[in-house]
């Protein structure tokens, strides 16, 4: 087996033909992406075909490198390295799409259990005014998304807005755009609230207790546009729902193996030094054995065709609809409902860009970057980059550079990459995901026209990490 690091093997192509095609599929496959609103267009779908296209220009380029070798140790580097450059991504992309499975497939079986719907249903039916509700939405949205994930936490809160704003389309626009920014920052301080957080977690660049250093500067980076924002909420209380939303039986065991799940995933990772997604995957299994106790006592129930009702004062403990609890849980129907277009989208993600660094444009770029203009100026440019390219690829890109940088340095990036992409409608899968749920009341343009505010925040939050955190940054690299 050939060493990724072996240099010998390693061919310079930034200025070849092959790179430079290379480089143009990528990116007319992310303008592609970009138009994903606009084209109805998957965005797995450009990215899976660009990956295959670049590896295919590199493998080929390689292979004829080995040809023309003469070296038989030379020959079998070259014609090996190309093939050991994909494993090594893919190995990567398998940690992440595992958990993110695990993780997926633990949020949807508690949607169908009804805990959000119960949620929401709780938050609507207690009759707060419309200001109240803005600000409740958002600091929801910022303490849900470092457990769950910005998405799903964006969805859930907006689901909310969209139900107690009919007829207000002011308080419905600046609330989403607030729960955006929320859902953002508070991803940014967890390894579990955005992909790029785990995989700077995974990398082992920073402890998972090392995030929570980001707390103040996160939460700053939403306050500051909220309260601007908040002035354009009007007065009023929304009209109260009468429907009463229930939960289904297992409801609040899911969501306590959930916490527990994540308890082991980040024992497993910080004492055992395992992997962390084998503590996910474990809590996975857990979560399908409880699922088949919870199928056995629902066909007992059907057979015996008794149904009962749960007296308590709690509001969410009941089950949310007439014979629901009769219903059979199967969990890989929770599983089937994963964002499978996201989890594709990532592979596809991560080969095109693990492609651009087997060509050699990521070396360039750092070189570029953080050896121009500084570790500092560096990372905050890719928080605005996140903006208009997805943070995935963007920190992607800087953890495959692997520039030396300390901690202090580190935890910028990951800050800046996650909450930059507020800036813009199509800067998270947030923003893009309300424009989707919310067409016609979020839009791009109705989002520009508060990324003033939103621009405040994110200087805000970088300056308060650097008064906050200035310990960090020593100045020795993290590796």
């Amino acid at each position: 087996m050939v060493e990724l690091s072996e240099a010998a093997a390693r061919l310079d192509l930034t200025t070849s033909g092959v790179g430079i095609v290379a480089l143009v599929v990528f990116l007319l496959a992310y303008a592609v992406v970009i138009g994903e609103e606009y084209l109805h267009l998957r965005k797995s779908k450009p990215v899976l075909i660009a990956a295959g296209i670049i590896w295919a220009l590199i493998g080929w380029r390689y292979a004829q490198a080995a040809n023309a070798a003469t070296d038989p140790a030379t020959k079998l580097a070259l014609a090996q390295f190309a093939e050991e450059m994909v494993r090594h991504n893919l190995l990567e992309y398998a940690e992440l799409f595992l958990f993110l499975l695990a993780a997926m497939t633990y949020i949807n079986s508690m949607e169908e259990r009804g805990v959000f719907d119960a949620l929401r249903g709780w938050l609507v039916s207690r009759g707060f005014s419309l200001r109240s509700l803005f600000w409740i939405t958002g600091a929801l949205a910022f303490c849900i998304s470092p457990v769950a994930d910005n998405l799903t936490t964006a969805l859930l809160m907006g689901a909310v807005v969209l139900s107690v704003g009919v007829g207000n389309p002011r308080f419905v626009l600046v609330s989403l755009i607030s729960i955006v920014v929320a859902a953002n920052a508070g991803g940014a301080f967890s390894p579990f609230g955005d992909i790029t957080t785990l995989m700077v977690w995974q990398k082992g660049l920073i402890p998972f207790s090392g995030f929570f250093a980001l707390f103040l500067p996160s939460l700053v980076n939403w306050l500051v546009p909220a309260a601007i924002m908040s002035t354009a909420v009007g007065a009023g209380r929304p009209a109260p729902i009468t429907d009463q939303l229930k939960l289904q039986p297992g409801a609040f065991v899911i969501v306590g193996l959930f916490l527990l799940t994540i308890v082991a995933t980040v024992s497993m990772h910080q004492f055992l030094h395992l992997p962390p997604v084998l503590g996910m995957m474990t809590g996975l299994g857990v979560l399908k054995l409880y699922g088949w106790t919870l199928k056995r006592a629902a066909m007992r129930s059907a057979e015996r065709s008794a149904r009962h009702s749960v007296d308590s004062d709690n509001p969410f403990e009941i089950v949310s609809h007439a014979g629901a609890e009769h219903e059979p849980f199967d969990v890989f129907k929770r599983l089937e409902k994963a964002e499978w277009d996201t989890l594709m989208f990532f592979y596809g993600v991560i080969l095109c860009v693990g492609g651009l660094g087997a060509i050699g444009y990521l070396e360039a770029l750092s070189q570029v970057a953080y050896g121009g203009f500084g570790a500092t100026k560096a990372n905050i440019a890719i928080g605005l980059l996140s903006a208009l390219v997805d943070n995935i690829p963007v920190m992607f890109a800087v953890l495959s550079m692997q520039p030396p940088m300390d901690a202090g340095q580190w935890l910028l990036v990951t800050l800046t990459a996650g909450v930059g992409g507020s800036l813009l409608s199509i800067g998270s899968a947030a923003g893009v995901a309300l424009m989707g749920q919310a067409r016609g009341s979020y839009t791009f343009a109705a989002h520009l026209k508060w990324s003033w505010a939103i621009a405040l925040g994110y200087v805000a939050s970088i300056w308060v990490h650097f008064l906050v955190n200035g310990a960090l940054f020593t100045g020795v690299a993290v590796r």
